[in-house]
């Protein structure tokens, strides 16, 4: 017995090899014979996780009451995050899609040759079934976050709950939306609680359970989907794959363009942070707080 404990040797490789110590075999020999001691091609496979804490469970267990809550008493529960931002132009899209002939498309996605760059910001309406996606033109910000959930307030939440008092936000825990991000935060409190007189309470996944965001199994990936395989050629093309995304549990999505730009590293300062009328959670303060109206500002 050598010392290699592992090889990456392919099948044509292995059979050279041993041919070289007088076992003339092919390399389709070798990959029966690897296959009958049961291996086979296979690629990572994400099941491995950092561990499920206490205060990871007990975080999960609070956004289930809280889910159950808003459900029961009518309240709207919104599920947000940014989707991966989009190079548009003729590049080539990931997956598959039917057609007589296959799609060219640019060589190289270069972001240079590109006419622009789509950040989808998704707010997903847990009680309706129904997906709304701002697609900004420039930066990924927390006054673009904030915006973009005004703006489906406006356009829509006043409409499907107009005796609303109360909104329940479910984000990650980074991004745009992070909850150690003073804009988004203040942002929340004087263009949603301040302005509609609304009490906005935030519970932010744990670092490392984005996938379980509803709004990720239920709107993005469906989006993701309905595009695949097809080059998203301009910002057009962008709005009617989101707008005809659609599921057989009734999935309905509408799709705006934001056309605002937006700068990063805009600063909050400590006098304008205790403006916030925030009720933090006693054992999740940083990642579970409600916002109230501050009337007095």
């Amino acid at each position: 017995m050598g010392g290699i404990k592992w090889t990456r040797r392919s099948t044509r490789k292995l059979a050279w090899q041993l041919d070289r110590q007088g076992l003339r075999v092919c390399a389709n020999t070798v990959a029966r014979l690897l296959k009958m001691l049961g291996y086979s091609l296979r690629a990572n496979l994400k099941k491995l996780s950092g561990g499920h804490s206490p205060e990871r469970d007990g975080q999960f267990r609070h956004i289930a009451e809280l889910r159950r809550r808003f459900a029961q008493k009518g309240w709207p529960a919104v599920s947000i995050d940014t989707k991966k931002k989009e190079l548009v132009g003729n590049f080539k899209n990931a997956g598959r899609a039917w057609s007589r002939q296959p799609c060219q498309v640019q060589s190289h996605d270069f972001r240079s040759q590109a006419d622009g760059i789509a950040v989808p910001y998704g707010i997903y309406d847990l009680q309706a079934n129904q997906g709304t996606v701002f697609v900004g033109m420039s930066a990924d910000t927390p006054q673009f976050a904030v915006d973009c959930i005004q703006d489906w307030w406006r356009r829509i939440g006043l409409q499907r709950y107009p005796q609303a008092s109360q909104l329940l936000i479910l984000a990650d825990s980074g991004g745009s939306n992070s909850p150690t991000a003073r804009a988004f935060k203040h942002g929340i409190q004087s263009k949603l609680c301040d302005a509609h007189g609304l009490r906005v309470t935030l519970a932010h996944y744990p670092s490392g359970a984005s996938k379980w965001n509803p709004i990720e199994h239920r709107l993005f990936s469906e989006i993701t989907k309905n595009w695949q395989g097809r080059p998203l050629q301009s910002f057009q093309t962008i709005l009617n794959y989101i707008r005809t995304t659609t599921t057989r549990n009734g999935l309905a999505v509408k799709a705006f363009l934001v056309r605002k730009k937006y700068s990063k590293g805009i600063k909050i300062s400590d006098q304008q942070m205790r403006t916030l009328r925030i009720e933090k959670h006693p054992q999740w303060p940083k990642q579970h707080y409600v916002l109230s109206p501050n009337f007095s500002t």
